[in-house]
């Protein structure tokens, strides 16, 4: 199986330590980044992916707000200047250690964090980046 994330949740997912939006949010979470630890490949999207599957039922899901195609563009531009490869719609990425310890590595140092701007969770992103990402859910295979 593949998990199908936007390009703003490949970087969200670096911070993941269990809070979210609802419990039913929390607990989908929960299962992406176990299936990620396991090894599953993730596939870039478009639009709403596997993480706001839970936030799709409510009354006005933020996942079709008009900023969150910008924060995923933003996203994209950023993990391609990383990846130093073209990261867009289908783009498919296997989440190893090395790689992972990259993606935090850069994550931490602010590089990676364009899309991040406005975001509601930045200040929790920020103490977990600056605790070494102790505590979150995605771990190094």
């Amino acid at each position: 199986m593949t998990v199908r994330l936007r390009a703003h949740h490949l970087l969200c997912m670096l911070t993941y330590v269990g809070k979210g939006y609802t419990p039913a949010f929390c607990t989908n979470y929960d299962a992406i980044t176990a299936r990620l630890t396991s090894g599953e490949d993730i596939e870039i999207v478009a639009g709403p992916d596997d993480v706001c599957a839970p936030l799709l039922s409510t009354d006005d899901p933020h996942c079709h707000n008009d900023s969150v195609p910008v924060r995923d563009a933003e996203a994209a531009a950023a993990v391609s200047a990383l990846l130093e490869t073209p990261v867009s719609d289908g783009f498919r990425l296997s989440l190893d250690a090395m790689t992972l310890t990259r993606f935090q590595a850069a994550f931490a140092a602010g590089t990676t964090r364009t899309a991040c701007g406005g975001c509601e969770w930045s200040e929790l992103c920020d103490s977990v980046a600056a605790g070494g990402f102790h505590g979150t859910r995605l771990s190094k295979t």
